[in-house]
């Protein structure tokens, strides 16, 4: 991977660039999926600008917490940063509850989900179970059972996840914290969702049939 990723030039993502004339997949030829590529290459090159366009999303929405959700993920994330994490940990980090708009009552998995093609299967998984695993701090407060985590013990990436939220993603509430801004961490996130590692388009040669 490149040392560095620098912003792409704006496209328009509606630009005309022909269309299929299916009525069904079944009937689709080569000629129509042609065109179809040509325009998701197109739309994919702002996909890092629609990611972080959603993170600012989470400004100002406290949802009750001491600070905003956009603040807690800019804490969490540098919280990682100073403590020497590498840039694709700080990017889960950062974007760990980007689905807090979406999905209210399973935010996890929307962040994992738009993580999973990019990042290592252990930090996949500590992004789609930091939920459960952040419980442990306040589950039984609202009625919940804040050893749920326990279901997972044993698991290899168990300590791993538990050890995020216990450093990382808990402590992140602070009013009074220096957190980097969001600009410190855009390079970070277009080097480490810059190319998919794990993906249904990935072809045999390494090459993404989309990208």
């Amino acid at each position: 991977m490149p040392d560095d990723v620098k912003t792409p030039p704006a496209v328009d993502e509606h630009q005309p660039l022909g269309q299929a004339t299916f009525s069904s997949f079944a009937d689709s030829t080569a000629e129509d999926w042609t065109k179809i590529v040509a325009a998701a290459k197109v739309f994919n090159r702002n996909h890092v600008d629609r990611v972080l366009d959603h993170l600012k999303m989470l400004e100002g929405d406290c949802g009750g917490f001491p600070v905003s959700r956009l603040e807690h993920s800019l804490q969490t994330a540098t919280l990682a940063h100073r403590a020497g994490k590498d840039e694709e940990y700080v990017v889960c980090a950062l974007l760990h509850d980007i689905g807090d708009t979406l999905g209210c009552f399973n935010h996890p998995d929307i962040a994992a989900a738009m993580l999973k093609p990019f990042v290592s299967e252990q930090n996949y998984w500590m992004v789609e179970k930091h939920g459960i695993f952040q419980g442990y701090y306040f589950f039984h407060h609202i009625g919940l059972d804040r050893d749920t985590r326990e279901q997972f013990r044993g698991h290899p990436h168990f300590e791993y996840t538990a050890q995020f939220c216990h450093l990382f993603d808990q402590p992140a509430f602070r009013k009074d914290f220096d957190s980097m801004p969001l600009e410190a961490f855009e390079r970070m996130v277009r080097r480490v969702m810059s190319v998919p590692k794990n993906s249904i388009y990935n072809r045999a040669d390494s090459d993404n049939a989309l990208g």
